[in-house]
């Protein structure tokens, strides 16, 4: 008997020890990276979202700077994992994944991934010009049209497309008080940055700047995804009575580039010729030798989204569903070409 009771002892201790290994196991751990803030860190680690933030103060408030900051070197425990599915009346349905970004704003900072289209991609996504350089300057009427505000904006949507599609999206030019906007005017600031770094007023600096920045997390990204694309996005700047229409560019001799920016120019062909028949298309695809195609290492195309001097181009950034369509039009050429 009191054999038996000595081998139910231990078998008990047995189990507790592997328990404890199991529940230690599971509690996964990870370190930052240079210049991460805690909801890039957990969307890295597959933890997106408010309730992952909340729940990961709680389990490192000890660790942190301050309220919410990392430091460098020291490794932090990560949420568990939630179940990917809920009863919902007695049947499983999948829980829907949603990814936080505070960039596009407090109403439409919770990404919710609609489909896998873009599983496996990686964009890098760069508004022209923005902090000390506004870029062209356009009037309607009494008001000043800046080219950053609306390149950001059309950017801060296509960003967000990409994302409900699967995709991972680096947005390099940031201002961290605007978010996606509605109105038809919009306020000129000079608050940008170039992910988090004060942008150079000098143009070659400028341009540098967000290429290396490009540069430095294609480095790490390629060997992660098999498909990455740079997309620069600027407004013309023509004459006022020069009526355009979106046309792209693309780097000497880069037939991958060449393909996308192609890509693009029949999908918006198409939609014209569906919304308005008559109107007709005459955007172009050409290669250029522009600093920011020519020294990025990633494929890219550079779009330019009309002349924004022009009555009838400016209808094309002032209305906020139009900014919108021109998001949506872009990410249905890019799922096309990912496709391929």
């Amino acid at each position: 008997m009191h054999v038996f009771i000595m081998a139910r002892t231990l078998l008990f201790l047995v189990l507790l020890l592997l328990w404890a290994g199991n529940a230690s196991a599971q509690q996964a751990t990870d370190t930052p990276r240079k210049g991460e803030g805690i909801s890039a860190f957990l969307k890295r680690n597959g933890r997106p979202g408010k309730a992952y933030h909340k729940e990961f103060l709680k389990l490192n408030e000890k660790r942190l700077r301050g309220k919410e900051e990392l430091l460098l070197g020291v490794k932090y425990i990560l949420p568990p994992l939630q179940d990917t599915e809920v009863e919902d009346g007695g049947k499983k349905k999948k829980k829907k994944k949603v990814v936080h970004e505070p960039l596009f704003g407090k109403k439409l900072d919770d990404v919710e991934i609609v489909s896998d289209r873009l599983k496996g991609a990686c964009f890098y996504i760069s508004s022209g010009h923005g902090g000390p350089d506004p870029g062209a300057i356009g009037r309607a009427g009494r008001h000043e049209l800046h080219e950053d505000e609306y390149a950001y904006d059309v950017a801060l949507r296509l960003a967000r497309n990409l994302m409900q599609e699967g995709a991972t999206v680096r947005i390099i030019i940031q201002d961290k008080k605007d978010g996606i906007r509605n109105d038809r005017y919009l306020k000129n600031s000079k608050r940008e940055t170039c992910m988090g770094d004060p942008i150079p007023l000098n143009q070659v600096a400028r341009l540098k700047q967000r290429s290396d920045k490009i540069n430095e997390l294609y480095a790490k990204d390629r060997k992660q995804f098999n498909y990455c694309r740079a997309i620069f996005l600027h407004v013309d700047s023509r004459s006022k009575g020069e009526q355009i229409d979106v046309f792209f560019y693309h780097a000497p001799k880069s037939t991958q580039g060449k393909r996308l920016a192609t890509g693009m120019r029949n999908t918006f062909q198409a939609k014209y010729d569906r919304h308005q028949p008559n109107r007709g298309f005459s955007g172009t695809v050409s290669e250029r030798n522009l600093y920011v195609l020519r020294n990025t290492l990633p494929v890219g195309t550079y779009v330019e989204l009309g002349n924004l001097q022009n009555t009838f181009d400016q209808r094309r950034f002032v209305l906020a569903d139009n900014r919108q369509a021109l998001a949506k039009w872009m990410t249905e050429a890019i799922i096309s070409d990912y496709r391929k």
